[in-house]
């Protein structure tokens, strides 16, 4: 089965591909960088130039694929979500049903169809009709959030002293590991349960962002700089910016972080979905391991780090140390 991941040099993507290749698919990942995906290449994937925006190059990365897993997203410096999460994703859902394609496993965002007015939720819901009525076989896995995002979010700014952004009324998520979701998305390829359907994929249990704040000044020792952002300034801010076109990608992405900070928890049961995939729950990393592996990983090397200062300090000194005490004890 030669299998096709777009978004490759993701967050989620990356995983994806590792897994694949790990279990013996043949994968081709559509790149928009040669440079940045080299990583993948020396993994053993084979590199396919392309973007989402320019379908001729889509329909070409195609030719002899039997899947597609996508985990592309729109980044912060493309000009628009609808150019990457709707426009893109139509061009690559039409250009698999041209090509063939047995099966097609996407990501999309849990509760999507209870925020009409959030672009990024609204343009995932649509996605998720328009694949259904394309015919192709898909399958839909439905995510909360990925545990990757907290370190930059939390663990940084508290080990670094730096305030800690809470915005509104903290949403209760249930964050999974990036690898654990590239084992249910390569695992839906191999059971025929998971064909046409949607699935929640998320985490062991949904955190707020008071109690995430608690795990991490437990396990770092430090106590957070918490600065919480009324959620009535965040909406005043999103207003501006869509006065200016430059400003619309960013509105859009302080829309979602509505979602976030609206109080409304998203969470779902996974105890079917394990049974239906196959897979242990008991195998799928919690919170609390992730951040205590990552703290574990940077104390150990903050202390690698005085060691070494200490020991260039001594060198130094040493170093400094006048030859007079040397003259004066030969001539005794």
């Amino acid at each position: 089965m030669t299998l096709l991941i777009v978004g490759a040099t993701g967050t989620l993507g990356r995983q994806v591909a590792r897994r694949a290749i790990d279990e013996g698919y043949k994968v081709r990942c559509l790149v928009r960088s040669a440079k940045r995906a080299a990583f993948l290449k020396e993994w053993g994937a084979e590199l396919v130039g392309g973007d989402l925006c320019y379908p001729d190059t889509v329909q070409s990365a195609l030719e002899g694929v039997t899947a597609v897993i996508d985990a592309a997203t729109a980044r912060p410096t493309d000009s628009s979500i609808k150019q990457v999460d709707w426009d893109g994703k139509v061009g690559l859902i039409q250009a698999s049903v041209n090509a063939g394609v047995e099966r097609f496993i996407t990501f999309s965002i849990l509760n999507a169809d209870k925020y009409p007015n959030v672009p990024l939720m609204e343009i995932k819901r649509c996605t998720e009709l328009y694949l259904a009525e394309s015919g192709l076989n898909y399958t839909v896995l439905q995510l909360a959030g990925f545990m990757q995002g907290l370190i930059g979010q939390y663990g940084i700014p508290i080990l670094e002293g730096q305030p800690v952004w809470v915005t509104g009324e903290s949403s209760p998520i249930a964050y999974m590991d990036t690898q654990d979701i590239a084992k249910f998305a390569v695992k839906a390829l191999q059971v025929k349960e998971t064909e046409k359907r949607v699935f929640p994929v998320v985490g062991t249990r949904a955190w707020s962002a008071e109690e995430i704040i608690g795990v991490c000044e437990r396990l770092s020792g430090k106590t957070a700089r918490v600065t919480r952002m009324p959620i009535n300034l965040l909406r005043a801010v999103r207003r501006c910016l869509r006065f200016f076109q430059w400003g619309w990608n960013v509105s859009d992405r302080l829309a979602f972080t509505e979602v976030l900070a609206s109080g409304k928890p998203l969470n779902a049961s996974m105890d079917e979905i394990y049974q239906v995939f196959g897979l242990n729950s008991s195998e799928t990393t919690t919170l609390e391991t992730y951040f205590q592996e990552y703290f574990n990983r940077i104390m150990k090397k903050l202390k690698e780090l005085d060691y070494e200062k200490n020991k260039s300090k001594n060198k130094k000194q040493q170093s400094k140390r006048t030859p007079f005490k040397k003259v004066n004890s030969n001539s005794q």
